[in-house]
């Protein structure tokens, strides 16, 4: 046998070596970026049940903010509640969609987890959570601006502050206005979540 021969067996058999070595490591490297995805998953998937409650005692909270100021007579009453106002009642309808389209994302949060390494569905929640973190931060803004102005008036505008007559309907739509925009800060680090999982596929 020549030593050419010889030569082309021994860069061969380090060839293959050199091979046999480098894919433990990146099967290594697969397997921590599978783990880290699922972590990702699973704290999507725990901050949309949380968004969830949030989401429901908001919309809850305003559905049933009413007052009726007691008078002498059933004849003049005065009331105020959350259909009123056309802010309120946009709130409410607002949540109620925000909550729905939470339920209807937890099967697709359960894939992330299942499937790690999958891009269609993280990438579907990372577009649709940015529009509904949008809607839900308009109406929580909105709603936000008419009960700043239930409780300080506008003497600009003539607009009477009705906090000092109605303290448990303002006490009700500010609690409302809370739990809101804790569903828009969990959105927020949901998106964020998303943004460093699809960075990693």
């Amino acid at each position: 046998m020549k030593s050419g021969d010889h030569a082309a067996i021994d860069v061969l058999a380090e060839s293959s070596a050199a091979v046999k070595g480098k894919a433990p490591l990146i099967a290594s490297q697969r397997e921590e970026k599978r783990g880290l995805n699922r972590g990702f998953g699973i704290a999507d998937f725990l901050l949309r049940l949380g968004a969830i409650i949030s989401t429901i005692a908001a919309a809850a909270t305003m559905g049933t903010s009413d007052e009726t100021l007691p008078l002498f007579t059933q004849f003049f009453q005065f009331e105020a509640s959350f259909d009123d106002l056309p802010t309120f009642l946009y709130f409410v309808i607002a949540m109620a969609l925000v909550g729905g389209y939470l339920l209807l994302s937890l099967p697709f949060s359960i894939v992330t987890i299942v499937r790690p390494i999958a891009v269609a569905p993280r990438l579907l929640l990372f577009i649709l959570d940015t529009v509904t973190l949008t809607f839900a931060t308009a109406a929580s803004g909105a709603a936000a601006a008419i009960a700043y102005l239930a409780e300080t008036g506008n003497p600009n505008t003539n607009w009477l502050a009705i906090c000092d007559q109605f303290e448990d309907f303002c006490s009700t739509v500010s609690g409302a206005v809370v739990a809101s925009f804790v569903t828009v800060v969990v959105f927020v680090v949901l998106v964020i979540l998303s943004g460093f999982a699809l960075k990693r596929q």
